[in-house]
């Protein structure tokens, strides 16, 4: 009988009014455990099939501030090791990279819906090439063993994946739909362009990697 996979939802906001993206993200893995990580809660990797690292208004280069952010490229780093299949959306993008020796700049924000070129692979399986975007960061230089998946007119690493490893990184949100977009507006001075949400269906994002977990051969036939 199959079950379920074990995946747990990296929560990293820790601005309460922002908490709302990270509600969005975890109603697409109804039974995951969540994690407030920012408040101190960890998990065992050995006892999950898949982690989902959700975005956060906090930067990676704050980690001296904020000792939860090294606490994270850690836990990152021990995911690759034991290859569980990882995801990071946003900052989890950017720290992800970061624990892998990459860099991660201010570069000013970007908040509209953006036309990306996305790589064959199953991560995007499906998935239309118009994406939500709402970042001030971004990663200069992908970690090592990283290949980018994913590029837009204003920035290469829009997306990553472990050469080796089960891990994959996007800059944007696939939890972004039109539902929000009012949020988005009043939250992040969104810039209305050419292309309507009714254009993105990028929660497919969160569908195949759901896949992924349950499949992990797949990773391994994909290796680049």
């Amino acid at each position: 009988m199959s079950t379920d996979p074990s995946i747990v939802v990296v929560r990293n906001e820790v601005q309460a009014d922002y908490e709302y993206h990270c509600d969005a993200l975890a109603s697409y893995f109804p039974g995951a455990r969540a994690v407030d990580f920012p408040a101190g809660e960890r998990f065992d990797p050995d006892t999950v099939d898949g982690v989902v690292l959700s975005g956060s208004t906090a930067g990676v280069y704050e980690a001296d501030d904020r000792p939860w952010i090294r606490d994270q490229e850690r836990l990152v780093r021990e995911l690759v090791d034991r290859e569980v299949p990882t995801l990071g959306v946003c900052f989890g993008h950017q720290v992800a990279n970061s624990a892998l020796g990459g860099t991660v700049r201010h570069e000013g924000m970007t908040a509209r819906l953006v036309e990306v070129e996305l790589a064959g692979d199953p991560l995007f399986a499906g998935v239309e090439p118009v994406v939500a975007a709402s970042h001030g960061d971004v990663v200069t230089d992908a970690g090592e063993d990283m290949a980018v998946i994913a590029s837009t007119d204003y920035y290469h690493a829009f997306g990553t994946r472990h050469r080796r490893a089960p891990l994959w990184t996007v800059q944007f949100h696939p939890e972004f739909t039109g539902d929000i977009r009012d949020q988005l507006a009043e939250d992040f001075d969104w810039t209305e362009t050419d292309y309507p949400f009714a254009d993105v269906n990028a929660p497919r994002v969160f569908e195949n990697f759901r896949s992924l977990v349950t499949g992990p051969d797949e990773h391994v036939a994909h290796r680049s």
